[in-house]
């Protein structure tokens, strides 16, 4: 289904080397003709100093054609570029290395480059050669070389601009040689600086850049649209990276980068919540591994997104969610979540998640269909979750043995129906759920008008004109 594939939207916001794992991804599917992605690889790959694999690239394209003997002359300059760089960082790296030097550096970046200046004659200009080998060795694809040269320049260097470049090589690194633990480390520190505004030009701002935006929020909503694409990498390959990503997606400052940049990232928020639903239901009631209410109430946050931000994105993942929540359909959602699977599947981030997803969907499906029903033939429930009778029967009886339907739910084997008989909640229990929070919100909403210190009329003047979203 390439009308659903999300490589063409996603790479403009990546590094080309980041790129290149996404566009193999799709080689080996069918979603486009291998020609056409091999010729997208080519032209990433001319712009690296990957040149070997940049004529591996051209002789699949164009096998009887002779390689140009410009690859050779960049080779050359390359690995003699490559020679003098590592040569200035190894001198640098020997010092800083010296169990002496390591001791005797503090926290205190300024009063480190003092003590190296004194006793090394070792000057800023110099700590740079680690960055720019590092920075040569990345282009190169020698990836694990560039994460480690580039951490011991960010230790020392005191030159804002080449720490946030060096932060954002770093975690590119770590996300290419699959470390996944260290890639969230430097994604959270990443995350940190960003959101502080310290650098306040995180990124470069494109020149033709929003005039009613002040310039450093514009930089520093650009910077968080990157990190949001880039954190995909380490989200869905680290063990919690899914609970991970609802914490940070649905914080209020990352939800309205989302809605405000990049509403396609939404498909990745939903299919987390799905993933984490089963999870949460089953840690909700245990103490055992406590769940923020975040995570737990995901589905919902969700949902009331994809309602806002239909006109300007959807697809089968999100219309599943919107037809299952919204508009209670069970046959549209049934239809969606064929659709789904195979979009799921087809993925570069959600593809190895696709049988955990479809099982996730089914029950949010088995629970909506339960929760508004009392009496539930086995059969009908079956074909609304896309299985046999059979399959369908041993999928349910699991269902309720591991769920908190157990209790309430009875199977009639021999009408083969599901009886759920729950017991009528109290009315004062109902006011409380009905109320719970509505002081905290009235008091918020009054100190929020109190602020303003305007009239009413004034207020409701101001709110019309707010901007979609505060990047603050």
């Amino acid at each position: 289904m390439a009308e659903h594939d999300l490589s063409k939207t996603i790479i403009p916001y990546l590094d080309r080397h980041l790129s290149f794992p996404l566009l193999a991804h799709l080689a080996e599917t069918s979603l486009f003709p291998v020609e056409e992605v091999q010729v997208a690889q080519y032209e990433l790959a001319k712009g690296t100093n990957m040149f070997d694999y940049a004529v591996s690239l051209f002789q699949q394209i164009y096998p009887d054609k002779e390689t140009p003997p410009e690859f050779d002359g960049k080779r050359q300059k390359a690995v003699s570029i490559n020679e003098g760089l590592q040569q200035e960082a190894l001198a640098v790296l020997e010092v800083i290395q010296n169990p002496d030097v390591a001791q005797a550096l503090r926290q205190d970046k300024n009063q480190n480059l003092q003590y190296l200046k004194d006793n090394y004659n070792l000057t800023l200009d110099q700590i740079t050669a680690l960055y720019n080998f590092g920075k040569f060795s990345y282009s190169y694809g020698n990836y694990s070389s560039a994460a480690d040269y580039l951490y011991h320049f960010r230790v020392l260097s005191t030159d804002n601009d080449l720490n946030t470049s060096a932060h954002w090589g770093k975690l590119a690194s770590d996300i290419l040689t699959g470390n996944w633990e260290v890639a969230l480390e430097e994604l959270n520190t990443l995350r940190e600086a960003i959101d502080s505004r310290s650098p306040s030009s995180l990124l470069t701002p494109p020149s033709n850049s929003n005039a009613n935006i002040p310039e450093p929020a514009l930089a520093q909503l650009h910077s968080r649209t990157w990190l949001l694409h880039w954190s995909l990498f380490a989200y869905f390959n680290h063990p919690q990276g899914r609970t991970l990503l609802l914490e940070t997606f649905l914080s209020p400052t990352y939800l309205n980068t989302i809605q405000t940049s990049c509403p396609w990232i939404l498909r990745y928020l939903a299919t987390a919540a799905i993933l984490s639903r089963k999870a949460a239901s089953a840690t909700n009631s245990s103490a055992a591994n406590p769940i923020s209410s975040r995570v737990r109430n995901a589905i919902r946050e969700v949902v009331k997104v994809i309602q806002t931000e239909e006109y300007q994105y959807q697809d089968p993942v999100t219309s599943f969610l919107k037809e299952l929540y919204i508009e209670f359909d069970f046959e549209a959602a049934q239809r969606e979540l064929t659709l789904a699977e195979t979009v799921v599947g087809d993925d570069f981030f959600l593809g190895e998640f696709r049988e955990e997803f479809l099982d996730n969907a089914r029950y949010l499906i088995s629970e909506a269909y339960c929760r508004i029903h009392q009496r539930i033939d086995i059969a009908d429930l079956s074909e609304r979750l896309n299985l046999s009778p059979e399959e369908g029967e041993k999928w349910i009886v699991n269902l309720i043995r591991e769920t908190r339907m157990g209790a309430d739910a009875k199977i009639d084997l021999e009408k083969n129906v599901i009886e759920i008989n729950r017991p009528p909640l109290p009315i004062y229990q109902t006011v409380i759920e009905k109320t719970r929070g509505l002081a905290l919100r009235t008091q918020a909403l009054g100190a929020a008008v109190s602020r303003t210190g305007q009239p009413h009329g004034n207020v409701a003047k101001n709110d019309t004109q707010a901007p979609p979203v505060a990047v603050n």
